[in-house]
Formats: C-alpha cells, structure tokens, sequence
C-alpha cells in the first residue's frame, strides 16, 4: 500500500534499455523515454497481483508466455518482487493501482484515455517482440497530513489542535486576545484546509472527528457533509476516524460500527481509523480467543483490510532496569548513553493508553499491534504520547519496536517539529509513512519542505508537477 512508480515495457532485446524511463500519461504503452527527471507516482493498493519471476538483484528477467505479453503494458517493483501493474490491448485498458486516488497524474490518465488521445500502444499490431524492464525500486515514503475535527462553541466544524482533546485557547497565552480566550482553537476549515495540503504534496489527508456526535456518528451530517466535499477537491486516499464502533442513539437505535464506515465510504473515504475500540478488541481476543464479530474483522471483511487503519496510544512506563523481571522484559528499551540525559540509565516498555492517553490499559504495545494484525487491521498508526506536541521528534525506539514486530504498514505519529525529524524517522525506522498535524496548520513546516528534505536525503518522493 502506498506510491510507486509503473515502468513500459520495452521493444528493445536488452531488458535494462528503458529502465530510466517513467510511465507517464502522455506515453501510456509508448516506451519513449520521459524527458521529466522525476517519474510518474500511482498509488497502489495490494489486494492481489499478477507476479512475474524476476530475480531483481540479479537483474536476471524471465519473460512470461505470449498470452500474458500480449496484455502485459508496464511494470513495477515491490521489493524484490516485480508484477504486472497495467494492462492494455485494443479498447482494454486496466491498473493495478487506483488512478482516481493518484493525484495530477491519475487524473491526466484518465483525461487522456476518455478523450482517446493517448500514443499508441506498442503491443497492438506490432510485430516487435516485447521485454520487460527491470524497474528501480520507486516505493515513495507517505507524508501524510491530519486534521482533528470538532463543532465550536457556534456549530461550526473546524480544525484544531491541542493537548488530547484539550483544545480551547488559553488567556495565558501572549498571542490570545481576551475576546478569544476559552474559545475552540480555530486553525481553519476542514475542506478548504484538507485542498490545500492536497496541492501542496501530502500523500494522504486524515480526519479524525474529536468530540463532535462520537456517540452518534451516522447522525453527524456535517461531518458527512466535510468528508463528501474533501472527495471532490483532493484525489488522494482520505481517512476518517473517531466514533467508528457500535452505537445506540439517544432514541435506542442500534449502529454497527460497520454500518458506520460504510456510511463514511460512501461519503468518499477510502479508510476508516479505529483507536480505543481496538484496544478492548484485543484485549477480549487475548481473553477469550474470539474474532470474527468485532469492528475490525467486520470491517476488513466486507471493504478489506487496507481499509481498516488502527491508531495506537502507547505511553512510556519507567521501570527499574536493574530488578524489573515482570511480562514484558523483553520489550524494555533502554535510554542510550549519549541520548537525552533523562532517558540515560533508564528503561521502560510502552503501555496503550485510550481516550487520547488519559486511560491506562493492561496492555503493551507489541500485544495491540500483533493482535489488531490478527484482527485485520491493514495498517496501524503509531502515535507517541510522550512525543505529542513537544517537536522533539518521532519516537524512534517506538516506532522500530512496533514496525519490527508486525508485517503491516506503520505511520510514524507524534513528535516533529522540522523536517529534519521525517528524514529521521524514515533513516533510522522502516515505518512506510509519517503524519503530521500542527507543524503544518501552523505554517511552522511545510509539505514542501519535508519532500525537499527527504528528495536531498536520496528518497523516494512524489512531487506534486
């Protein structure tokens, strides 16, 4: 799940001959060579694919049979693997990834193909073999931008930020006017503000719905109102999350949580973010041995599990090194020696948390993430809250306990303060994306900047033409 590049296939008899080439929607089946410097990004989605044995790091390709050439039109590499990602012959057109959610480059794709002015495609009517190319490995790193959602004082949804859920101006603060004190800290509207992180580069815009009608989501129009608009101004993948579990309204009418994000689906998100609810969800897994009935499973179940994003709460809990042999010895970290120098000479294992940190659970963080794994969840959200707000950083230990112990996707949560962090994160961890909210509401960091910085650190970005 994420973005990566589609190369053609080539007409030439060496495999490696067009391998700079990108696939770009002006040269759908044209192996051509792109005159941009930067590819093309999709965003890709694996339910399934159509593999081919290739040894990548031989640069060894076996070509398939005739039959599959004759429909087989770029390629793209996943790690060592590589697998058909489009398909063409005569009127028949097909992608592995999701043209609608690819940003300016899905959507000349498609403006191309309905209009029929695309170049030829080199495997109809040619009686040139066709070889496959050995791709670069293109897999961007996600920049991901979120928003918490709550009604203010007037009704009207905006976008905020604060400590949890502690979001109101402080007559304390220099900057805050008398008029304004106590009132919803107010960084802009949802719509508008979710457009603009799409135009400036974020790979993904977020939601979460903080406070507003949590224990009565399907009756939350506006909210379905913010996310059907946001699908009509950003062709990225939107996630939208708080209040997706089972409900009673206050006239006892019953809501499963997947009558929730179905509701929201149709709206136009492509994911549906669960927190505190898969919390208990585990726990009574790891109680009881059941699954199948839960948010998650019914979820997966019915959409797929990459539609299906769990946003973790974990918390340090200190402890003696020196005589601490309780359950979960073996997830201790302990503080480096030229770290902050309160961490040195400690240790701690991390705790989940619910309701935005202020609940302790009986739980570790590596039984949440295994188990919402066994679950169905298809990525998990790692938010710090130790990090939260302070611009430190991400919490690197965290983020690399979690993403070595599940398969999953990891997003990195909770920390940055620049865009040295994100090159941090994506240096020091193998999380697949990272989030950010306040740095971007308040302009103090700019998607710009952290692609640029990351582009300079020699990674995969996509940039917005």
């Amino acid at each position: 799940m994420g973005w990566n590049a589609a190369e053609p296939l080539s007409t030439s008899h060496n495999p490696d001959s067009s391998s700079s080439s990108s696939f770009s929607s002006s040269h759908l089946g044209s192996t051509s060579t792109s005159t941009s410097t930067l590819p093309n990004y999709y965003y890709f989605v694996h339910s399934y694919c159509a593999k081919i044995n290739v040894n990548v790091g031989a640069g060894k390709c076996q070509y398939p049979s005739q039959a599959v050439m004759e429909w087989a039109n770029t390629v793209t590499r996943y790690g060592d693997e590589m697998f058909i990602s489009s398909v063409r012959k005569n009127a028949i057109f097909g992608s592995q990834f999701h043209p609608e959610k690819s940003g300016m480059a899905g959507l000349k794709l498609i403006d191309e193909w309905l209009k029929n002015q695309l170049v030829p495609s080199n495997n109809n009517n040619n009686n040139n073999p066709l070889y496959l190319v050995t791709p670069k490995h293109t897999l961007t790193k996600r920049i991901i931008a979120c928003m918490d959602v709550r009604a203010n004082d007037h009704g009207d949804l905006v976008v905020t930020k604060g400590d949890q859920y502690d979001v109101r101006e402080k007559s304390t603060t220099p900057s805050i006017k008398a008029t304004i004190a106590g009132s919803v800290r107010n960084l802009g509207k949802p719509v508008s503000l979710a457009s603009k992180y799409y135009t400036e580069g974020a790979d993904e815009i977020c939601f979460l719905n903080i406070t507003s009608f949590r224990h009565s989501p399907l009756l939350d129009q506006p909210m379905l109102a913010i996310v059907q608009a946001t699908s009509k101004e950003i062709f990225v993948p939107l996630t939208i999350g708080g209040g997706i579990k089972d409900t009673i309204d206050p006239d006892g009418t019953t809501h499963s949580a997947l009558e929730i994000a179905s509701a929201y689906f149709r709206a136009g998100a492509d994911k549906v973010s669960i927190g505190s609810e898969a919390v208990y969800a585990v726990e009574n897994y790891l109680k009881t041995g059941e699954k199948g009935k839960g948010a998650i499973e019914t979820i997966a179940h019915t959409y797929g599990k990459q539609a299906v994003v769990v946003s973790i709460d974990p918390k340090r809990t200190y402890v003696d090194p020196k005589t601490y042999h309780g359950p979960y010895q073996h997830e201790l970290v302990y503080g480096k020696s030229d770290g902050p120098e309160k961490e040195r000479g400690q240790a701690w294992w991390y705790q989940c948390t619910v309701s935005g940190g202020r609940e302790y659970r009986p739980l570790s963080v590596l039984q949440l993430a295994k188990g919402v794994e066994e679950l169905g969840a298809g990525e998990i959200l790692v938010n710090s809250i130790d990090r939260d707000g302070v611009g430190l950083g991400f919490d690197l230990d965290l983020i690399n306990l979690v993403k070595k112990n599940v398969k999953i996707p990891v997003v990195a949560s909770s920390g940055a303060g620049c865009a040295k962090h994100f090159v941090d994160v994506f240096q020091e961890t193998e999380a697949e994306a990272a989030l950010a909210a306040g740095i971007f509401h308040r302009k103090e960091v700019k998607i710009e900047e952290v692609k640029n910085a990351l582009k300079s650190a020699g990674m995969n970005v996509r940039q917005v033409a």
